[in-house]
């Protein structure tokens, strides 16, 4: 261990190099050191002074009936085009590089860990990356989102482009649950990171955990620190990438 290396980071490597089918489950909290704000953070967007909350206007009825308002909170609130990833994005994508990580199952909707150069995700929100008409089904990229205003319409039916990320009200998709279930459920260690684990059904997934060892890495404290075997307060990118970086 250098001089300067946190004492946790060695512990972390430790478990990493004695696992093989490493899973890693992550939030808001992985892509804040890439300028990206968390949510419920204390400074995050759920903290805002707002006359509607945001849980509202990201909700399927408020898109449905309030689509222009829906597209402006979007755009100002929710994209971050020019983000990069971190240490953190980037230690996930070396270790899957590696043969040890199985699967990145993650809660964000922004891209950088296939940004990273990992290929193994699952993006259990989706991902505003990807963009269809509603009418007829026509993908478009994030900048037909960004270079557009008010309400994106599709120029061949006129129906309206929508994101392809999971809003309040709308079930996660079968599939991805599926395979994150199985993910999981067949992983010998867990790593948790950048999340409070009070959203369901993502927070609910490490419940099909039954591997050697359960990390949890994140700020705050979750509703379940006490089935971790090692709980970090670090940052994550920091962490990750110490721990990594000496494998």
């Amino acid at each position: 261990m250098s001089e300067r290396e946190q004492p946790n980071a060695a512990i972390l490597r430790d478990l990493i190099r004695e696992s093989n089918r490493i899973v890693f489950l992550g939030g808001a909290g992985v892509s804040t050191e890439s300028g990206i704000p968390d949510f419920r953070g204390s400074g995050g967007l759920y903290t805002e002074a707002a006359t509607i909350p945001p849980e509202v206007i990201l909700s399927h009825t408020y898109f449905l009936h309030h689509t222009e308002e829906f597209y402006r909170f979007y755009r100002e609130k929710m994209l971050f085009p020019d983000a990069k990833p971190n240490a953190a994005h980037k230690a996930l994508a070396e270790l899957e590089r590696m043969g040890k990580l199985t699967a990145v199952l993650t809660q964000n909707i922004d891209g950088l860990h296939q940004a990273a150069g990992s290929k193994r995700v699952i993006e259990l929100h989706g991902s505003v990356l990807r963009n269809a008409c509603v009418a007829c089904g026509r993908n478009y990229p994030l900048s037909f989102i960004t270079e557009s205003a008010g309400v994106p319409v599709c120029p061949v039916c006129g129906g309206v482009v929508k994101p392809d990320v999971v809003l309040y009200e709308e079930p996660l998709k079968e599939r991805d649950l599926f395979d994150a279930e199985r993910a999981i459920s067949s992983a010998d260690l867990l790593i948790v990171g950048g999340t409070s684990l009070t959203v369901n059904p993502a927070a609910g997934l490490v419940h099909y955990f039954r591997g050697a060892h359960f990390v949890i890495i994140n700020r705050d404290p979750t509703p379940y620190d006490r089935y971790a075997d090692c709980l970090f307060r670090e940052p994550i990118g920091q962490l990750l990438g110490e721990a990594v970086s000496g494998l």
